[in-house]
């Protein structure tokens, strides 16, 4: 398998406009501790990539619920089920719409790589390649 990173996409919390930390336009990651966290399922990548961010913060999270769709999981924070930390591209018509509200991290910025994978053995079509290429391009 070949993997080419071609842009990182960063994560923000989200929370509900009313939610006590939609006050903040920063704060510090551990300050995540203590609330609701509506989570990806453990198998999708950007629960992954939270979950190596966290191990790296000694922190130890557990969702109150978790899905396996980013467009589900907004919608349980624009609910105020809980906070939940997303990729921040995959919210921006919500920010705008002010359905939710986003925090930037305080101590550092923290992204999920997005990658092309494809298969060493198998040959790809020019179209494939051409996609590629400008993938690659706008790194």
């Amino acid at each position: 398998l070949n993997i080419e990173v071609f842009r990182k996409d960063r994560l923000v919390l989200i929370c509900h406009p009313q939610h006590y930390l939609a006050n903040f336009r920063s704060m510090p990651l551990r300050q995540i501790l203590g609330h609701k966290l509506v989570g990806f399922d453990p198998d999708v990548p950007t629960r992954m990539a939270l979950d190596k961010i966290f191990k790296s913060h000694k922190m130890s999270i557990k969702p109150v619920m978790e899905f396996d769709n980013v467009e589900t999981l907004k919608r349980a924070v624009e609910i105020d089920t809980g906070i939940s930390i997303v990729p921040y591209s995959t919210v921006t018509t919500e920010v705008q719409n002010k359905t939710l509200k986003v925090v930037e991290f305080s101590d550092e910025e923290f992204f999920r790589p997005l990658a092309i994978l494809t298969r060493k053995s198998k040959v790809h079509s020019q179209a494939m390649k051409k996609f590629t290429d400008i993938l690659l391009e706008k790194r």
